[in-house]
């Protein structure tokens, strides 16, 4: 299934993430784990230059060394073996039941709503304010209370 391109014998870390490159060389970078960050910088591991050709997938196998496999496009393909006949079973009869009717109620006319003119605002002159009068308070008269008389 798989053909080896390129014979170059890597011995895998664990906790690294093993590729080829654009270049075609095999690198690898560092796994990406919950809670830590990470470097992005590639180490090149070993310098194989493979040529790739479009259709195929290429991988690092359990050797270390760089394989190919033909890319499967389009999922899987149907079955095209024939089918004996086979006899179908007449369909039971069901009852037919009749429904009534319902009955639609008429659907209701929108109003279009008239529109209203919009009045302009009239500017009002304004009236001349006479000077304001001082209001004087008033004196309560004060009530006088009975004296409480004891027994």
């Amino acid at each position: 299934m798989a053909t080896v391109v390129a014979k170059c014998g890597i011995k895998r870390e664990s906790g690294y993430l093993y590729f080829l490159d654009k270049k075609g060389n095999v690198s690898r970078v560092k796994m990406a784990r919950a809670g830590q960050r990470t470097s992005k910088k590639q180490e090149t591991v070993a310098k194989c230059g493979v040529k790739r050709e479009a259709g195929f997938l290429y991988f690092i196998d359990k050797k270390g060394n760089v394989a190919k496999a033909k890319m499967s496009r389009g999922g899987k393909k149907k079955k095209t073996a024939k089918k004996k006949a086979v006899k179908k079973k007449a369909p039971a009869k069901r009852k037919v039941v009749k429904r009534k009717a319902a009955k639609k109620k008429p659907a209701k006319k929108k109003v279009a709503k008239k529109k209203v003119a919009k009045k302009k605002p009239v500017k009002r002159k304004a009236a001349k304010k006479k000077p304001a009068k001082k209001k004087v308070a008033k004196k309560k008269p004060v009530k006088k209370k009975a004296a409480k008389r004891r027994k």
